[in-house]
């Protein structure tokens, strides 16, 4: 028997976890407060978590990383196994062991996330600026750019 909600209790082990590894208190549970825009939003669907006395505990998952702009950044499928000694005690143990193990390799596909430059941050490519005219070409004179050659003095060649 659980005494309360199993996906509640998953969701808040998942949470602990992901913010212990990330070492960051800044990881909530959607739907988070009104104005609050997420870094990354992990979508999370736990598809198959169980065992029996004679077969290993199973996790199967999948997720995908959002980042800011609404781009998914990282889609896996996850299947995980743990041994156990067959005990319904050794069986809840193995899960919670597949649960960490989730925890883990979910931090370790947000950490290169966690430090995107806001949305108006991002810097934007700068328009090509209109090509000049051939005849305006030929005007400017032709020539060549001075580079410094490294020795003791500076010299430059033309």
């Amino acid at each position: 028997r659980w005494a309360g909600s199993l996906s509640s209790d998953i969701d808040q082990l998942l949470l602990r976890q992901v913010a212990g590894q990330l070492d960051s208190q800044r990881v909530v549970l959607a739907p988070a407060s009104t104005g609050f825009t997420p870094d990354v939003q992990v979508l999370l669907s736990i598809t198959r978590l169980d065992s029996g006395a004679s077969q290993p505990a199973v996790l199967d998952a999948q997720w995908r990383l959002i980042d800011r702009r609404g781009q998914v950044r990282d889609n896996r499928i996850v299947h995980l196994q743990e041994q156990h000694a067959g005990t319904t005690a050794s069986q809840v143990q193995a899960q919670g062991v597949l649960l960490q193990r989730l925890a883990e390799q979910l931090s370790g596909a947000l950490k290169p996330l966690a430090n995107q430059p806001t949305v108006a941050e991002v810097p934007r490519k700068a328009a090509p600026a209109p090509a000049a005219k051939p005849a305006e070409q030929e005007k400017q004179p032709k020539i060549p750019m001075a580079t410094p050659i490294r020795t003791d003095m500076e010299v430059f060649r033309f």
